[in-house]
This record gives C-alpha cells, structure tokens and sequence, in this order.
C-alpha cells in the first residue's frame, strides 16, 4: 500500500458483494486501495480478505444493518454476519461441511466483541471529528492477504491490507513493508501515536497478515478446490446473428456458468486464434446471478466467408479444454435472451440497481454526505482472535 494511489473505474461487486458508488468530485484512497486489492491480482493468486462496516446509528433503510461483517475469498461472499442476525453463518456449501460447530461459535462471539470494538470507537472519532450525533456515521475496517500458488502447490504471501476508514475517508492503515501505521488525516495521528507506542503490536500486525491469514487462506482454498472438482464444467456455445451491415455477421463465443473466474477464450479462423486486428472484441468476464461467471467473444465476419470459425475455452480450474466448432447449418441463431442462458446478468442489474437507489434515497435525506459513500459498502470480519486496540 504505502500510500500509493492507484487510478481507475470503481467497478462493480456483484450478488452478495456490495456496489461500489463512484462520485466524480469525492474519491477516497481507501476506495481506490480496496478496489485494487480486490481485483488486481496477479496470475495465480488467491485472495483472502475480511470487511466490516458499522454506522452510528440506524437509517431505517432494508438490507443496510448497523453492523455487517462477511469473509471473502477470492472476492466470493463465504461467511456473513450482521446486528440484527448476530450469528456468523457460512455463505459456501464447502464452509457448511469442512468447519465445524465450534468454529461457527467462536466466530460469533468473536463478530460480537468487534461490534462492540466498533461503538467504542465510533464514539471517540465523532467525538474527535466533532461530529454530532444527528446523523449517521460510518465506521470500516478491511484485513486481508493475497497469496500466489508456488511450483510446490504452497501459497507465498504477496501482500497485506489492514486498514481503516471514518465516513468514505482513508483513516489509518498498516504499511506491511515498512512496518508503519500510517495516518493519511490530521485527526487520525492520535491514534497512530497511541498504536505506535503499543509494544509488539506492529510485529504483531505484521506476523498476523504474512502468516496467520495466509495458513487461513491455504486452507480455505484447499477446501474450495475439493469442491471445485464436483462442479460442472463451463457452458459453452458458438452462435451468429445479424450484423448492421447486410452481409455480414456477428459470431459470437460464449462461455458461461463457470467458477473461478480466470478463463482463456479463442475463436479460431481455419485454426488461427483470431485476434483484436482480426476486429475480435470481448465483454471481459461478467457475472451470473449464481455465483458463477461468463465472458462473451465476438467477430464480425462476411456471410459468404467459406472459412471454418471454432470457439476454444480453457478453464484450468475444472480442468476444461473444449473446442466447438461453428456449424453453418446453424447459420442464424438468436443470441440467448435474459430467460435462457444468462439470466443471472438480468438479475444481477436489479441487484445494482436497487443498491444503488438506497444509497440516492440516502443521499437525498441529507443522511450521507459526499464523503460517506461507503455506506454502501457492507463489511466484513476474520476467523480467529485479533488485536484491536481503541482508536
């Protein structure tokens, strides 16, 4: 981290992942940070990481909780816990069947006493910050680790995030390289004074995000790729449809249905990978209201092109290489609509959208500021004890 700033769109988090609100003239490093720690891994890599939000008060809106922690592995929603259900509840089938009672137990309690941790806190910040109890306010803490897969089938710790935020704004986050809290706001050096003077609590920190989230990792991975065998293969389908230009067409690759999220997509031309100077286009991969994901590939060709089109999809992770080819037979198909192969793009809009409207209802009220966008953001936890110290 370090206080880099990276520059980029602030995507989307689909299904359980929250939506990412972007404003135009308010975006805060903390944002920025997290998107990049989410989705600009490296090849190969696993991420684990554990997100809570809490707001000063209620607001009276459905789905947005005083409290909310989830875990996420490789930005996929595997615990959840809020104020109002006060349970730490598994998210995976794999999580249901491979940790037992005790571990659910102990991470409730464990969610509860951060609750705790956090009204505390959110009192001295308001005090601190002179903010008036009128209003909700809006608390976050983000812990996690990224690990990348080594030719022995380990995971070799890549980076580490432990970092808080106070109304959408950075607030103090732990620089794993240099060993620093780092306090990016006037108000937040107090507490950076307080933490710093805290005997072993840097090592701690450090040990913590290099090693104990790592071997949390492992396991977890190791547990979700057992599952992964069982799963079904990707879904794929070689279709055309009609150009705006009469003689032409669009052929279209698509693979759906697959998880994780990493996969390879080629269309052929009489064996020859087609790519953007052939015109090749792609959506990136989206994702399904399931959980899963999908990516669609498209070129436009000439009607009379005697040529023959295949479409070749990699998904190591299931271990799928399947190569279809385009039958002329087929000629022209309608391109799958929201009710046949992909209605999980359908709902996954009126999941955006609806998020999305709660946080302009919000705004509206004069209840979240610029700032404080992050309310739309639900928050997260980590599996065993760890060191909070008060702000």
């Amino acid at each position: 981290m370090g206080g880099r700033a990276f520059s980029f769109q602030a995507p989307l988090l689909w299904n359980q992942l929250p939506v990412w609100i972007q404003e135009t003239d308010t975006i805060s490093t903390f944002k920025i940070r997290l998107q990049t720690f989410l989705f600009a891994k490296a090849y190969n890599t696993h991420s684990l990481h554990y997100i809570y939000t809490s707001l000063s008060k209620p607001v009276g809106l459905p789905g947005i909780q005083e409290f909310t922690a989830m875990g996420l592995l490789d930005d996929r929603m595997i615990d959840y816990f809020d104020s109002e259900n006060q349970a730490k509840v598994p998210k995976q089938e794999w999580m249901t069947e491979c940790l037992p009672a005790h571990y659910w137990d102990k991470g409730t309690q464990s969610r509860k006493s951060k609750q705790q941790w956090f009204n505390i806190s959110m009192g001295i910040l308001m005090e601190r910050m002179r903010h008036s109890e009128s209003a909700p306010h809006v608390l976050q803490w983000m812990i996690g680790c990224e690990g990348q897969r080594q030719p022995d089938g380990t995971l070799r710790f890549v980076r580490g995030m432990w970092m808080y935020a106070y109304h959408g704004i950075d607030f103090l986050y732990f620089d794993n390289k240099t060993r620093d809290w780092v306090a990016p706001i006037q108000e937040a050096e107090p507490t950076k004074r307080k933490w710093d003077s805290v005997q072993g609590l840097k090592e701690y920190t450090k040990e913590y995000l290099e090693n104990d989230c790592i071997d949390w990792l492992s396991k977890f991975v190791y547990h979700e790729q057992q599952q992964l065998k069982k799963a079904p293969p990707p879904e794929v389908y070689v279709f055309a449809k009609k150009a705006k230009v009469e003689s032409n067409l669009i052929l279209t690759c698509l693979a759906t249905g697959f998880y994780p999220k990493d996969i390879i997509v080629k269309i052929r031309r009489n064996g020859r990978v087609l790519t953007a100077d052939d015109g090749l286009t792609s959506s990136g991969v989206l994702p399904n209201n399931d959980e899963t994901f999908q990516r669609r590939d498209h070129v436009e060709i000439l009607k009379s092109d005697p040529s023959e089109f295949s479409c070749e999809v990699i998904h190591e992770a299931t271990g799928v290489d399947v190569a279809k080819t385009w039958s002329k037979k087929l000629f022209i198909v309608s391109e799958p609509g929201p009710g046949a192969l992909i209605p999980g793009v359908v709902a996954g809009v009126v999941v955006v959208v609806l998020a999305v409207a709660a946080c302009v209802i919000l705004y509206k009220k004069c209840i979240l500021g610029k700032s404080s966008v992050l309310l739309c953001v639900i928050i997260v936890e980590w599996s065993s004890n760890v060191c909070l110290c008060i702000l």
